[in-house]
């Protein structure tokens, strides 16, 4: 069996960390072709003695020479480089068959969509190239005759209730809804008037999920499933009024795809990442993944309910951009990472996410997708907008 040939986009984050465990157990079916990071030079210098890439990249210069230079002291011949070119590199080699996407935010638009566009097998963790730029992204995906698979564990378990010629059309398949579980994250049942204190701690403080800083306030904010519904429906080529948000605290049910003839599929497991990256890496196989099964006899009750949009004003902003269309997602993703960092940074109370990604939208108005220019134009418009709004 030819070993699968792996360039990782984002490996020192959770999914990347995931995606090395499960490409660890099976060292006969892939190889680690490169390995990029932002800035974490420690994890990614014990990767690279681990997994032995060709390449590796990180942010900027600096820290590309630091890690170089740890790396032959360490007698590792890794060639390690920096910088955004590097990535749309080693995204596109020609002996890269697979990419995983897993940057998190808008920087991972350039390299995914460059892969795109050269017909890579994409592993797709990463939102916003789709929130961002939908219509490019699947443009390119179906002139390049790529794979698209997704790893967010909701669009993963969708994919595989969907039979296997979804693409010819969801109405010709008889599918009626798809039934995007939320978990409803830490404050599902938080009084109201009590989010006005809630901290950065408690924002990342997940019920269920281990994730990183950014993807978990997205979660207590419920944009994290805003951002999951404009996914959905270039994914899938779905009509927004046909993706339904559920919220199912125990995160066991990771979506549901509803059909005609009153059946609904769904795709259970316990809540690990692990088990999406496993089926995307292998697909049409299944590998072990390290996951343990899901002890039915230990679910003492399954509970579904509708989400508040009141508690979770950026759920509803996400649908109000995906239904404006063009580079309102693109204004409402910028909007929106200049806002969960600031606070992060204490800089803005949690209440104020919303605020500043609806005031942005209000004084941006979105222009069509057009080109990836354009999209990155409104993305730098939205941010220079958003940090006016928080005083930054």
């Amino acid at each position: 069996m030819k070993r699968q040939s792996l360039t990782l986009l984002g490996c020192t984050g959770s999914i990347g960390v995931n995606t090395l465990d499960v490409v660890r157990r099976h060292p006969g079916r892939y190889r680690i072709f490169g390995l990029c990071a932002h800035s974490q030079v420690d994890r990614l210098f014990e990767q690279c003695v681990e997994f032995r890439p060709p390449y590796a990249v990180l942010r900027d210069a600096r820290l590309a020479d630091d890690l170089a230079g740890r790396l032959k002291t360490a007698g590792v011949s890794t060639e390690v480089l920096h910088g955004v070119d590097s990535l749309i590199d080693l995204a596109t080699h020609p002996e890269v068959d697979t990419v995983m996407a897993a940057i998190v935010g808008a920087a991972g638009l350039a390299p995914t969509l460059a892969a795109a566009r050269r017909g890579k097998k994409i592993l797709l963790a990463n939102k916003e190239a789709l929130v961002m730029a939908g219509e490019l992204f699947m443009a390119a995906m179906r002139e390049s005759g790529g794979r698209l698979l997704p790893v967010d564990s909701e669009h993963n378990a969708i994919f595989q209730s969907l039979p296997a010629d979804f693409s010819t059309g969801l109405r010709r398949c008889g599918v009626r809804r798809i039934l995007l579980t939320a978990s409803g994250g830490p404050f599902r049942t938080t009084p109201v008037e009590a989010l006005a204190e809630v901290t950065p701690e408690s924002a990342c403080a997940h019920p269920n999920w281990v994730m990183g800083r950014k993807i978990s306030v997205d979660s207590a904010t419920m944009m994290n499933k805003g951002l999951e519904v404009i996914e959905a429906r270039w994914l899938f080529d779905c009509e927004p009024e046909r993706i339904q948000v559920v919220v199912h605290p125990q995160s066991v049910i990771h979506s549901l795809v509803d059909y005609v003839d009153g059946s609904i599929i769904a795709q259970l497991g316990n809540p690990d990442m692990r088990t999406p990256i496993a089926h995307a890496l292998a697909y049409p196989e299944r590998i072990e993944s390290g996951v343990e099964p899901l002890d039915l006899f230990k679910l003492a009750r399954l509970d579904f309910e509708a989400p508040d949009f009141e508690r979770f004003p950026c759920l509803r902003l996400a649908y109000d951009a995906l239904s404006a269309g063009g580079t309102a997602p693109a204004i409402l993703n910028a909007a929106n990472e200049v806002a969960v960092a600031a606070f992060l940074d204490r800089k803005l109370p949690f209440l104020g996410i919303a605020r500043v990604i609806a005031a942005t939208l209000d004084r941006l108005p979105a222009g069509p997708e057009g080109s990836l220019e354009d999209v990155l134009g409104s993305d730098g418009e939205a941010r220079r907008v958003a940090h006016g709004l928080i005083g930054d």
